[in-house]
């Protein structure tokens, strides 16, 4: 088939985690015999130096016309004192806006070959397999009204968290499904002792359970829900909450397996899926060849599996990860005091290496 994909590597450590993520993809085109047609424009930082604008048109018909967006990072000191519609940041909520995708899933998988890089007990981290489903196109990212008032030194901001009925229950339909290719439990995370927001979530989270018998919902306050990320993360399987606890909570999943560069995210239900690492753009460690490409190799995966329906090659990619972690291949932020690093380069190359031979195993076996 044919792999329609828009890259947009951005700012920072953004350009190189996405270059191995496409080398692995092209090894995945090339091992399947799938038809790889790559798209790069920019967004962000990198978007405003050049055209003055976070998401410049010809980024949005391009990722208009793909299947897939596989994006880098986005984020730069140097804009940090602009007005917000021109931050790099604003590119981004307008880029989930423009393509729709309301549903962002952030997978945390525990490695047993990284035990010594959670900062938990084996024994309590082993078996951790979570899956948040994070509301991303309302709350307070997108509520309005939003502004900062008055004059110095009596300025008052607002920000303010909104949600509708349909936007629940399209997300809760998401998680619950999702629930039923895994371990049919749900956990819907809310504030609703506090927040009127978080009352409607639970209210119509409640009502949509009753569509999906066969998964199992449980509700947790916030602050709850993260102290027992900590005690107990084995225990949680797929976490449905909206945009701002999602975005914190997936976080903190991220130092509970390991490291932040790990996790990869899925941004879907609009016509077109972005692919992103969970990670930043890290502009202290940019261009110095030590980033982890694994959040972007592994967004790779997702993105074969969600948007073009290939869960074996989907598979080969993420054993890839799995045998290079084994083989003992650390980046600098994975590796514990007198382990050998590998360059951002070498992780990715080593990974491409096991799809190309795997895919060539795969292909003599067929013929």
């Amino acid at each position: 088939m044919e792999l329609r994909v828009t890259s947009l590597p951005g700012d920072g450590i953004g350009p190189e985690v996405t270059s191995q993520a496409i080398c692995v993809l092209e090894e995945v085109a090339s091992g399947f015999g799938h038809d790889l047609e790559l798209d790069e424009k920019e967004i962000g930082g990198v978007a405003l130096e050049k055209f003055g604008n976070p998401l410049p048109d010809a980024t949005i018909q391009a990722c208009l016309a793909s299947e897939a967006v596989l994006l880098g990072a986005v984020g730069s000191q140097a804009f940090d004192h602009n007005p917000r519609e021109l931050r790099p940041e604003a590119g981004l909520l307008r880029l989930r806006q423009e393509l729709g995708a309301f549903a962002n899933l952030r997978p945390a998988v525990f490695y047993p070959s990284l035990a010594g890089c959670s900062p938990l007990r084996e024994e309590i981290v082993s078996g951790t397999d979570i899956l948040i489903v994070r509301e991303l196109l309302g709350g307070l990212y997108f509520g309005q009204p939003r502004s900062i008032e008055g004059s110095p030194g009596e300025r008052q901001a607002i920000n303010t968290m909104r949600y509708c009925e349909p936007e629940i229950e399209r997300i809760a339909r998401v998680a619950f499904q999702l629930a039923r290719s895994r371990r049919r439990r749900v956990l819907s995370v809310d504030k609703s002792n506090v927040l009127e927001c978080s009352r409607l979530w639970r209210e119509v989270v409640t009502g949509i359970g009753r569509d999906f018998s066969d998964v199992h919902l449980s509700h947790m306050y916030v602050d709850s829900a993260a102290m027992s990320l900590v005690l107990k993360p084995a225990e949680f399987d797929v976490i449905l909450t909206e945009n701002m606890f999602g975005d914190i909570l997936s976080d903190e999943v991220g130092g509970v397996v390991g490291s932040l560069g790990l996790l990869a995210s899925a941004s879907i239900g609009g016509p077109v899926g972005i692919y992103e690492p969970v990670h930043g753009s890290a502009p202290d460690i940019a261009g110095q060849g030590v980033a982890n490409p694994l959040g972007a190799i592994l967004s790779v995966a997702l993105m074969l599996r969600h948007t073009f329906h290939l869960p074996k090659e989907a598979e080969c990619v993420e054993a890839g990860v799995i045998s290079t972690l084994m083989g003992g291949f650390r980046t600098r932020d994975l590796a514990r005091r007198g382990e050998r690093t590998v360059s951002t380069e070498e992780m990715g190359a080593q990974i491409a290496e096991f799809v190309r031979l795997a895919a060539n195993t795969k292909s003599r076996a067929a013929s």
